[in-house]
């Protein structure tokens, strides 16, 4: 029998109570929001309970919210999937601005190593108990978070371009 999303909804809500919330299904995938101080538990429930058999991380990544409530500008979405049964899940995180913070799931999964790392190089939410939390694409000197809404999308001091390559001229010729 396939593993439904009322099963894995019920489940969740029995072990995790108010941990776990705001369930919806968005193009076929269960997506809902977990305190992310209880990241690491969830998954691990995920992955080890007998009947939901999330065995696979996908993807984990940020996401920046500049204009959402200070509470809730930074989250990090994880993507699960039950190879037995081949269903996915999608779980959000928020995160403070002030102060994004989240536990690795490193340990869980060794395929969020890397993952972690790039989350953190382009967006700074760092990943409590990553035993290498350090930048992974960028240069070590660089003191921003390019993915962060506030970054520049250009250098304007650039002068290797022409602006009416790009239809960005208010010359009309």
């Amino acid at each position: 029998m396939a593993l439904e999303t009322t099963t894995i909804q019920r489940s969740l809500n029995d072990h995790f109570e108010s941990a776990v919330s705001d369930f919806q299904q968005i193009h076929d995938i269960l997506t809902f929001e977990v305190d992310s101080e209880q990241i690491a538990k969830v998954m691990t429930f995920l992955r080890d309970d007998a009947t939901l058999r999330f065995n696979f991380l996908t993807d984990l990544c940020g996401m920046h919210f500049p204009d959402a409530d200070p509470s809730r500008q930074f989250s990090v979405v994880y993507h699960m999937h039950n190879w037995v049964d081949n269903v996915r899940i999608r779980i959000k995180c928020f995160l403070p601005a002030e102060n994004p913070t989240i536990d690795t799931v490193s340990n869980i999964f060794l395929s969020a190593n890397w993952q972690e790392r790039e989350t953190y190089d382009f967006y700074g939410i760092i990943f409590k108990g990553h035993p290498q939390l350090k930048r992974i694409l960028n240069m070590d000197e660089m003191t921003s978070f390019p993915m962060r809404k506030e970054f520049p999308l250009e250098d304007g001091g650039r002068t290797d371009k022409d602006d009416r390559f790009f239809g960005r001229t208010t010359d009309n010729r």
